[in-house]
């Protein structure tokens, strides 16, 4: 999940045929998954996991689609960024399912985790297109190489209390930028995760562990926060950071 844990490329995923280009012209369906958050994440982003493991059929048959349905060199920017987002949380779900009942995502694995390996991040425990693939290959190596857009770090969910609101909603290609901004705003406002200041802040780890994103294209972490917290910082803030909470993120 972390910058610090970021595995190598994937695979190249294989060149989609022809023929599946011209079927993929209309994006990729995200409704049954909009359906099961809707079901078992409450307007908090807790997840009913107990309620949600008893219950998995739709969960596998969406999770199904997506591995048969990479996003094809035609789809806009918007269907592939909402397809890898709504990829990399709802196989974080799979995940945390496949070992409930869990205190942690971090309990998952070894006791002795080498970043880059053996974190549960690392593990390729799905495929895309036929290519295997860990929730690092999605975040590292896709979304954060090929989209250059900082905001998917208020969408990308890690299981945890200090992670980001999952949305009881899927994110789609037509609400994207309304989604992303949202995500934004819940996060920086919400003081168990972002206490902005003007004198001093605490805010996320993300803002450090990703300071280079938020960095890019001449701007910065308090031009970051400033866009969409309540209380704004100056230049000159002090900035630290709040502990990272990963008890799991249920109701």
């Amino acid at each position: 999940m972390v910058a610090l844990m970021a595995s190598a490329s994937p695979k190249a995923i294989p060149a989609v045929p022809p023929a599946a280009v011209a079927a993929s012209a209309v994006a990729f369906d995200h409704g049954a998954y909009d359906k099961l958050l809707k079901k078992y994440v409450n307007e908090k982003g807790l997840v009913n996991y107990k309620g949600w493991k008893a219950d998995q059929k739709e969960l596998n048959d969406y999770l199904a689609l997506l591995s048969k349905n990479p996003p094809a060199a035609n789809w806009s920017k918007a269907e592939q960024m909402a397809y890898w987002i709504n990829a990399y949380n709802a196989y974080t779900i799979r995940l945390i399912l496949d070992h409930y009942p869990v205190q942690s995502i971090k309990d998952i694995g070894p006791k002795i985790q080498i970043p880059f390996v053996t974190t549960p991040w690392a593990a390729k425990f799905f495929r895309i297109g036929g290519t295997a693939m860990s929730l690092d290959n999605i975040e590292h190596a896709i979304l954060r190489k090929k989209y250059d857009d900082p905001r998917i770090h208020f969408a990308l969910v890690c299981a945890s209390i200090s992670c980001p609101r999952l949305r009881n909603e899927a994110y789609t290609a037509s609400q994207l930028d309304r989604q992303l901004d949202d995500q934004g705003r819940d996060f920086l406002n919400n003081p168990a995760k972002n206490r902005p200041g003007q004198e001093a802040a605490q805010l996320s780890k993300y803002f450090d562990w990703y300071k280079g994103d938020w960095t890019k294209n001449g701007q910065s972490v308090v031009s970051w926060v400033n866009r969409y917290a309540t209380t704004k910082m100056e230049k000159n803030t002090k900035i630290s950071y709040l502990d990272y909470n990963w008890q799991l993120n249920e109701q």
